[in-house]
């Protein structure tokens, strides 16, 4: 059964919507036939069709309750009291409220039912008498459209004071235990809340429109908009402002305003902070507070506690109400959770600066803490330049993306580095307008330590530089491919320049090292033929090579052996300081402790460089680790480390690490890697820089086991222990050759083992030569010249098919102990070469002492021979440039020992097959045999220190003249 409460809000919805519909047809449809004749009228229009449109909304919305309130009155058996719209959905209702007296509070502030009415007067005096009807407390005395404003908000709000009041009678009518009850009272308090917000907007409209009438037309129009609403006047509340000086301070809904005569200041309220914390150096007054924006502080004074408070609550909620979006509603009552709320410190906005000399135009979009740019952000000035990255405190501060415009139209030099307070600095790529890339590392926003540029190879002059900068210019050691001229300067620099001692090596072979002064080649020439050439040297593009100075031709020709195989730069370039540009900025990050944050900028990332992804804003701020591995971080990197410690466990350790890119350790050896290819790779293959690139090999792997060091060192403080010093004082670094070397090996090996081939490139053709010649022998009878004993020889192995004789069976005996030797090219570690060679013995053994039928420990002279037959039958190429390297770069502990034995015993197999007279030994028959087998053993018993293939390579490098080198022609 329905209650008289629901019977009379039936009434009052349909009371209303027929008073809807009467202002309708006589206010609104004469209102929006305003023709606008200016911007103004544009504007009054626009916001005439919102507040009808709105107006629409709330006609809708009533005739949807009229609708449920007669199906519940023609049905109170089947629908329920719950089914009213008004209690079902009283949001609804509010919302569509809120928003027309927003509007319609926006036509109050912007005098827009005075403008529209002004240019029909005439006919809204007419309509005086038409418009008495829907006023109750307005007498209206000449004109009809002086009651506009009255007539389309009291009737609204007339209406939400009958639903409050019916509301309220309908709870209490249908008793406390209804279902309804609560339903009814939340919606009257709804209303409430909702007359409250409709008074202060009033109340704000009013004070606003106000406003602009007294501050004239100038100011009024300047500061005028139809969402901004005055909330507090220094004039009504006192504040005085310092340092900044201002006659009058206003705060609107989104901005502060400061007024100094004909001129103001605003402040967007979204950027606005504000401290409350009393300074006694910036506010002598107590009842002050600080204000700061970004690119002005000053401090407010109120007079006593009480408007000190007025104030900060107030901009607090109008920020907070700014910041969340609602910047076209007024401070409300039901907004509980910012009742009394402080505005976050951090946040996001927009904002154009206008005096900072750095940042003046640019416009930062991004996040702010306290007026700084702080956190992800972007930049943009007015001339093209745009960064992209992190900023901390107003700065650039970390990893960021910077677009500097170059000349042409799409033409940039694109800068994606890490930045301290402002400037570049750390490891970054700078793609450059002209095509050409550096990457390495900064600071002060110029080149400095180790970096690598490079030109695009369509560049008309294509080149490569790898090497030490210092402020922005080349200086130090240093690596430049010329590609157009197909040569490669490896030496010291100087302000861009050539400068010092230096090594060119060209396309055709030339190899030489000099002295270089301003890019100019001084000093003197000797030729092979004895002629030299005093005096300086330069060259230039298109003008080819240039020469003044004295040609002597009186000279005797060079003695060839004295420059053959000599090598080059080693006193020039002392290997520890070669490439310190690269383990500065890994000691510099063990010597920080490792800080994550920093990881990137000491070590470098992993980037693309395709030109289409520059102009990505997507892509700035993109994983910049490789997509192939999972990023990792340093803290789990030391977090492991020291689980470590055992021999086995650590190598297998190294190995991973080392080829990871992502791990320090990794990206160390891929730098390594990548100077060791510019130097020696290509043009750099050069026999006369095989030290140079010995030593490095070496030098890198003792570097890379102390960076491991320092890695270890600070995982255990950082689990509270202490790192053990090492029993080992020296710097031989022990572990570095039988841990670390054998790992790095195989990144230098293509290069290093190609030094290595050129270097003994005619002895290894003497070897094939004779290798060539003993393959004609059958087995028996190479085993016959090479006076091995008959009762040795494994005829028992031979198994002949028909009609095959001993005599001509080839390649069969010994032929395990073979297989086991041609394995020593299938790895790059000397040990794993050498335990090879170790196995090929013991199999000689296994098989003398199959054919003797008893163990059999083979002598020196009995030794050799079979050594010489099974290299001849292992036909292993390039064995001398096996064999010094893995002389150079076994571990030291094996020097003197079994592996170094059965190394000299190779390498006395290695030279006499080299032997003329071995070759033509089957031509000539077997003569003095036994003494060739004396100088082969005198030779193993020599030891190794005569057989150390570097300190023959200085012999020969000391036997020629320093101040007089050569040109050695490769």
């Amino acid at each position: 059964m329905c209650t008289p409460e629901e019977t009379s809000l039936l009434q009052v919805e349909e009371t209303f919507l027929a008073l809807l519909g009467r202002i309708n047809t006589l206010v609104f449809q004469p209102l929006l036939l305003v023709e606008p004749s200016n911007v103004k009228d544009q504007e009054c229009l626009r916001l005439l069709l919102q507040l009808s449109e709105q107006y629409q909304h709330l006609w809708d919305l009533t005739q949807v309750s009229l609708r449920t309130l007669r199906q519940r009155l023609d049905s109170p058996a089947t629908v329920g009291l719950h089914t009213l719209h008004l209690l079902r959905s009283p949001d609804l209702f509010l919302d569509a409220y809120r928003r027309y007296f927003v509007i319609y509070t926006s036509c109050v502030a912007m005098q827009t039912f005075q403008k529209a009415t002004r240019k029909k007067s005439e006919f809204w005096r007419s309509q005086r008498k038409a418009l008495k009807q829907f006023l109750t407390s307005v007498i209206l005395e000449t004109s009809g459209a002086a009651g506009l404003p009255h007539i389309l908000c009291q009737p609204l709000t007339d209406h939400v004071q009958q639903y409050v009041l019916t509301l309220l009678r309908l709870a209490d009518a249908i008793g406390e235990h209804h279902s309804a009850r609560e339903l009814a009272i939340q919606a009257a308090d709804r209303f409430v809340t909702l007359q409250s917000f409709i008074r202060q907007a009033l109340d704000e409209a009013s004070a606003t429109q106000a406003l602009w009438e007294t501050l004239g037309n100038r100011l009024g129009d300047a500061l005028c908009t139809a969402d901004r609403r005055l909330l507090l006047d220094s004039q009504d509340i006192p504040v005085v402002t310092g340092p900044v000086r201002a006659d009058r301070v206003l705060l609107f809904n989104d901005v502060l305003v400061l007024l100094q005569g004909h001129s103001f200041q605003t402040f967007d309220l979204k950027l606005v902070w504000v401290d409350a914390r009393h300074d006694k150096k910036q506010m002598p007054n107590r009842y002050g507070f600080h204000v700061i924006t970004p690119e002005e502080e000053f401090s407010l004074s109120a007079k006593d506690a009480q408007d000190k408070t007025c104030w900060l609550s107030t901009v607090s909620q109008a920020t907070c109400q700014a910041l969340s979006g609602k910047r076209d509603i007024p401070v409300l009552e039901q907004d509980q959770n910012q009742e009394g709320a402080q505005p976050p410190a951090s946040r996001y906005c927009l904002y154009t600066f206008r005096t900072e000399d750095r940042l003046r135009l640019a416009t930062y979009d991004g996040n702010w803490f306290w007026g700084k740019p702080h956190g992800k952000g972007t930049l943009k000035w007015p001339d093209g330049r745009n960064h992209v990255g992190d900023f901390h405190q107003g700065l650039e501060h970390g990893f960021g993306i910077r677009l500097v415009p170059r000349g042409a139209e799409d033409k940039y030099d694109c800068y994606k580095c890490h930045w301290r307070e402002g400037q570049m600095q750390g490891y970054g790529i700078c793609e450059y307008a002209n095509e050409s890339v550096y990457k390495g590392y900064f600071r002060d926003n110029m080149r400095q330590g180790f970096g690598v540029l490079e030109s695009s190879p369509q560049a008309p002059q294509p080149f490569k530089f790898m090497g030490h900068w210092d402020r922005d210019k080349k200086n130090g050691y240093g690596v430049l491919e010329d590609k157009d001229r197909g040569e490669r300067y490896i030496g010291m620099w100087q302000a861009d320049h050539r400068h010092g001692q230096g090594i060119v090596v060209t396309q055709s072979g030339i190899c030489y090292q000099r002295t270089f002064h301003a890019d100019k080649m001084v000093g003197k020439i000797t030729f092979p033929n004895g002629y030299f050439l005093k005096a300086s040297f330069s060259t230039g593009v298109g003008k080819g090579f240039h020469t003044q100075g004295v040609l002597e031709t009186t000279a005797h020709p060079l003695d060839p052996m004295h420059t053959c195989k000599r090598q080059l730069g080693l006193e020039a370039f002392p290997v520890e300081s070669r490439w310190q540009g690269i383990y500065q900025q890994f000691r510099e990050f063990v010597h920080c402790n490792c800080p994550e944050d920093a990881q990137e900028a000491f070590l470098g990332f992993h980037v693309q460089t395709a030109k289409e992804l520059r102009k990505s804003q997507e892509y700035l701020f993109c994983d910049r680790s490789n997509p192939d591995e999972v990023s990792a971080k340093i803290k789990d990197i030391l977090a492991e480390l020291p689980t470590h410690q055992d021999p086995e466990s650590l190598q297998l350790y190294l190995q991973k690490a080392l080829k990871s890119s992502v791990h320090p350790l990794g990206k160390l050896m891929k730098l390594l890697t990548l100077a060791f290819q510019a130097t020696y790779s290509g043009i750099g293959a050069n026999k006369h820089l095989l030290v140079l690139a010995q030593e490095e090999v070496k030098h890198h792997a003792q570097e890379v086991w102390a960076f491991y060091q320092g890695l270890l060192r600070v995982a255990l403080e950082r689990q509270g222990q202490i790192q053990e010093e090492s029993e080992d004082t020296s710097n031989s670094h022990p572990e570095a050759y039988r841990l670390v070397l054998p790992i790095i090996l195989s990144c230098f090996y293509p290069e290093l083992f190609m030094l290595y081939m050129l270097y003994h490139e005619k002895e290894d053709n003497l070897y094939s030569q004779g290798i060539a010649d003993l393959s004609l022998f059958p087995d028996t009878k190479l085993l016959e010249c090479l006076d091995v004993q008959k009762h040795l020889w494994p005829l028992k192995d031979l198994t002949l098919t028909t009609n095959q004789r001993y005599s001509l069976v080839r390649d069969k005996c010994f032929l395990s102990a073979t297989e086991c030797l041609q394995k020593i090219i299938t790895t790059v570690d000397p040990r794993e070469k050498l335990e090879m060679l170790e196995k090929t013995y013991v199999e000689i053994e296994n098989t003398v002492s199959r054919v003797l039928e008893r163990e059999h420990k083979l002598p020196m002279d009995d030794l050799l021979p079979l050594l010489i037959y099974v290299v001849s039958r292992a036909r292993i190429q390039h064995l001398g440039a096996e064999i010094h390297l893995i002389r150079d770069m076994m571990d030291p502990i094996h020097r003197g020992g079994l592996y170094d034995f059965l190394l000299t015993a190779l390498e006395s197999c290695y030279e006499h097959i080299q032997k003329e007279d071995m070759r033509l030994h089957r031509l000539a028959g077997v003569h003095n045999q036994k003494a060739l087998w004396s100088q082969a053993r005198e030779r193993c018993k020599a030891g190794p220190e005569k057989q150390n293939s570097r300190a023959f390579h200085c012999a020969v490098h000391d036997a020629v003249p320093q101040e007089d080198p050569a040109i050695i022609q490769g």
